[in-house]
Formats: structure tokens, sequence, C-alpha cells
């Protein structure tokens, strides 16, 4: 089936967000009289979420009852401040431009929650571009549930096979093969060191997005 249109994870495939959540990270550490930390030590646990770059910047089990409170500092600063630094990566313009070109639609599918999710789209120019923006606050059952994906290509009016998936998570590829849509795995986003997305099972991996150029001009030619 010919591909109709090509939706993305934000954090870590469409944007940099890192840089933002790392100077969090470190502010919160420095006005509690702390060095800084490696900013590639917070940049490893973006995928896990608040949770996980608080634990990593703090050295503090979440269990811990001083943790709370800091994961909930956080989130308030980063409702403040979550599009200061966040960037598209290097080609990710280019290749919009490309995908419009081409006439084909693209929006985003992702975990972040819609009040940070839509001012960054907003803040960076991208939300009157993109055709649809699907986060948990439209499901019951986030990624790696299919249900976002499923959901994302209804709106659309689009069979999930005329679709092409983009994350630089598990959970992507998972979420987008239960739908039934392609798959791209993309390794220059949070990837853990201890992962591999050659080992997630997509149908094509990346290591730069200007890489799925060529994947878009052979997925334009199938029928």
């Amino acid at each position: 089936m010919r591909l109709r249109a090509v939706l993305f994870d934000m954090d870590g495939t469409l944007l940099d967000s890192a840089p933002d959540f790392i100077a969090i990270c470190q502010a919160m550490r420095a006005e509690r009289g702390l060095a800084p930390i490696d900013d590639k030590l917070i940049r490893d646990q973006v995928s896990g979420g608040a949770r996980a770059m608080v634990a990593t910047s703090f050295a503090m089990d979440p269990l811990d009852e001083r943790f709370e409170p800091l994961r909930l500092e956080f989130l308030e600063r980063y409702q403040q401040h979550c599009a200061v630094l966040t960037r598209p990566f290097d080609g990710i313009e280019q290749l919009l431009a490309d995908i419009e070109q081409a006439k084909l639609i693209w929006g985003v599918v992702t975990n972040k929650p819609l009040r940070y999710a839509e001012p960054i789209m907003q803040q960076l120019g991208l939300a009157e571009r993109s055709a649809i923006l699907i986060c948990p606050d439209h499901v019951t059952r986030s990624k790696p549930d299919p249900e976002p994906m499923t959901l994302a290509c209804s709106r659309l009016g689009l069979e999930p096979a005329s679709v092409l998936f983009v994350g630089d998570d598990l959970r992507d590829i998972e979420s987008g093969r239960a739908a039934g849509t392609r798959t791209a795995a993309v390794t220059y986003g949070y990837i853990h060191p201890q992962d591999n997305p050659r080992n997630w099972g997509a149908d094509v991996v990346v290591d730069h997005p200007l890489e799925l150029r060529a994947v878009l001009d052979r997925a334009l030619c199938s029928c």
C-alpha cells in the first residue's frame, strides 16, 4: 500500500528536548548547593521520564520520601520552560519539507502530556503544519499499546498500512507494529546505553533523519 502519512514520536525523534531537561536538573542541583553532574547522565535517562531524570540527578531512590517533592518541582519548572532550548534534530526541518512537498501528511504521537506537547509544537511553529497530535490525554492506554496509533490513523482517515511511524524507543515500534503501521527506529535519539534499536524489530533503522528520505522514496513507489 502506498505511503500516505509519517507520524513521529516527539522527544528523541522529532525534537531534541534534552537540553531543557538538563538545564532544569542542573539548576535544581545548583540551588541546593550541589555541583553539576555530567549532562550525558541526564540525557541517557530522558526516555525514562521525569522519574528517571530526577532519580539520576540526585542519586536518589524514588521510594525516598524526599523524591516526590523533587519530581513535582521538576515538572512545575518544565511547565514554565518546556521550549526554551528544545529544537528539531538536525535534518528534521528538511525532512518535514520533503514530506510536505511529496504531498504526504505528518503528525506526532507521543507519551508526553498535552500540557507540555502542545505549547512546544506551537512555540516551534510546528502546530500549524502537523496534521495531528496524539498525547496520553486522548487515550486510555499509552504506547507501547497500539491505541494511540490506532486513534491517529482513525482520525486521519488512513489505513495503518499506509502510515510510517518513526520512534526512538522500543515502545514506539511495539505500538506501531501492533497497530499495523510500518515502523522506523532512529539511533540518534535518547537510547539507553544498554539498548540497541536494531533489536526492536522495526522495518528500518536509520542513524540520521535525512536517511528517512530514501525510505520515503521507496514507500512512495510501492503499490
